[in-house]
């Protein structure tokens, strides 16, 4: 993936996006779930839906919608990202949650997202939990992050 060079990352840091973001968009693990969270954030103001899809939960990727993901993205001005907080839950596997305000420009004008996300790292790399895209699984269901667990004992409390 062919990454641009930036001065400052998207994400807000004072590093350059080559030394942030950018090295997570070219194929390198995020080590933290807000690093994961910053990083998504940055493919948003780049256009870089592939990357948006691929840190989604593996099995909500097929669920969604490129195109309007694109679109969003290509049409929007982006003004900010502001991190709120950022814990880790623990457990097997490990989840965490990141609260932001996420800030853009759009047709219909100026707007703010606030959100408090979740994310499971599987094998050493850390997914978004998209609460739009629905995980079918019932309690007592294996989860469908793929962790071995039951579905109420790992990642339903996140949804």
């Amino acid at each position: 993936m062919d990454i641009p060079t930036l001065d400052s990352c998207p994400c807000g840091s004072t590093r350059a996006l080559q030394l942030c973001c950018g090295r997570h968009h070219g194929g390198q693990p995020a080590p933290s779930a807000e690093a994961l969270m910053r990083s998504r954030y940055s493919a948003y103001v780049l256009g870089l839906v592939d990357y948006l899809k691929a840190t989604t939960l593996p099995i909500q990727q097929a669920a969604l919608d490129l195109e309007s993901i694109r679109a969003w993205s290509i049409n929007s001005t982006w003004l900010g990202l502001e991190v709120k907080s950022s814990e880790v839950i623990g457990g097997q596997p490990e989840h965490a949650r990141v609260a932001f305000t996420a800030r853009w420009h759009d047709a219909q004008g100026e707007h703010a997202h606030h959100e408090r996300s979740s994310f499971v790292q599987l094998d050493g790399q850390w997914y978004f939990i998209d609460p739009t895209v629905g995980l079918k699984a019932g309690r007592n269901d294996p989860c469908p992050c793929g962790s071995g667990e039951k579905f109420k004992k790992c990642c339903s409390g996140y949804l």
